[in-house]
């Protein structure tokens, strides 16, 4: 399998930019690594180096063109796509999509357009430990199933963890990890709308029950149904996110 990774420089899918990448491949219980070093084309903002911890001035310095990143990447996961390997991105939605948009913008206006084998590890989590309390992030999914992350949100070491993260989910869940890929293609994106569409419940319920015991501020509550109304415009866009 391959696992595939980015940092970026926007939480917004629409909006970010490839900084790093990476994709792993494992065979025969060894990692090959490739990793890119992309100049954006923008600013990093501040909050984004922070996290990934490159800066503007050394992705200019350092970087390869977006245009050539972006070729790269598409044609490496084209190539996994064409071999039948599954590609491991957890919470895929935000980095496909991430690269859709790159690709539309650099590489002739053409987006993905075939995607998958995908296992996301985070809609499969969600679905066999659903009522786990607690975030979802990689970091704490890697803490629930033992598993080192010594460089978060480098671009690598999160494309690995991903993959042991999945390994994990197959052995003590046989009756995913058994599912032939097309099954589990389409069990994914059905638990992904049930996710969504539960969670736009849960925060239209929320204002509802805010606005009944507290008065709260109008512009709050319209914010909480806001965010309901965009998860649920998404519930159906799994792997690739269609709407912003």
């Amino acid at each position: 399998m391959l696992g595939f990774d980015l940092e970026t420089t926007s939480p917004l899918p629409a909006e970010a930019r490839i900084v790093t990448a990476s994709i792993v491949s494992v065979q025969n219980s060894a990692l090959f690594c490739t990793n890119w070093l992309a100049d954006p084309g923008i600013e990093i903002p501040a909050a984004a180096a922070e996290i990934h911890g490159i800066t503007t001035e050394h992705a200019r310095a350092h970087g390869n063109p977006i245009a050539d990143v972006t070729a790269e990447i598409a044609a490496r996961l084209a190539g996994a796509r064409e071999s039948g390997w599954p590609v491991v991105i957890y919470n895929a939605p935000y980095d496909l999509t991430v690269l859709h948009h790159e690709l539309t913008r650099h590489c002739g206006g053409r987006g993905l357009e075939k995607i998958g084998p995908v296992i996301d590890p985070l809609i499969i989590d969600k679905r066999v430990d659903r009522y786990r309390s607690g975030k979802r992030t990689l970091t704490a999914a890697c803490s629930n199933y033992g598993i080192e992350l010594a460089e978060a949100h480098t671009s690598e070491a999160d494309a690995v963890a991903a993959m042991r993260i999945a390994w994990k989910l197959a052995k003590r869940h046989p009756e995913i990890g058994k599912m032939p890929l097309t099954e589990l293609q389409a069990a994914q994106a059905e638990w992904h709308k049930e996710q969504q569409l539960s969670f736009a419940d849960y925060l239209r319920r929320k204002a509802a029950q805010e606005g009944d015991e507290s008065g709260s501020k109008q512009a709050e509550l319209h914010a909480l149904l806001d965010r309901a109304d965009a998860v649920e415009a998404q519930a159906g866009s799994w792997p690739l996110r269609m709407t912003p």
